[in-house]
Formats: structure tokens, sequence, C-alpha cells
């Protein structure tokens, strides 16, 4: 996994998580869920990254 793209993972789970925060804040159940489905789909992409690269070793 190249560290661009592992920033870029890690900036879409912050910004997943904050998006999360602010729907739990204001009891926007819809920004609760984007908010958890932007970690996972980072978390997949990370897991991705890591199969790639197991099979590079």
């Amino acid at each position: 996994m190249s560290a661009g793209d592992k920033i870029k993972n890690a900036a879409e789970d912050l910004a997943g998580k904050a998006k999360e925060a602010v729907g739990n804040l204001t009891d926007n159940d819809k920004l609760v869920a984007e908010g958890k489905a932007e970690q996972a789909k980072a978390d997949a992409k990370k897991a991705g990254e890591n199969v790639k690269d197991a099979f590079k070793h």
C-alpha cells in the first residue's frame, strides 16, 4: 500500500467518524449511516491493499 493510499484511506475513515459523530449529536440517523458507510468503505480498501501487500512479499 502506498503512502498516498494510506493517507486517503485514513482521511476517508476520519471523515466518516466525524460525520457519524455529528449525526449522533444532531439525532440525524441518515448522517450516522453515511458516516458508518464511509468508515466501512475505508476499512474495505485497507483490507484490499493489505492483501495486495501480502502477495508482493
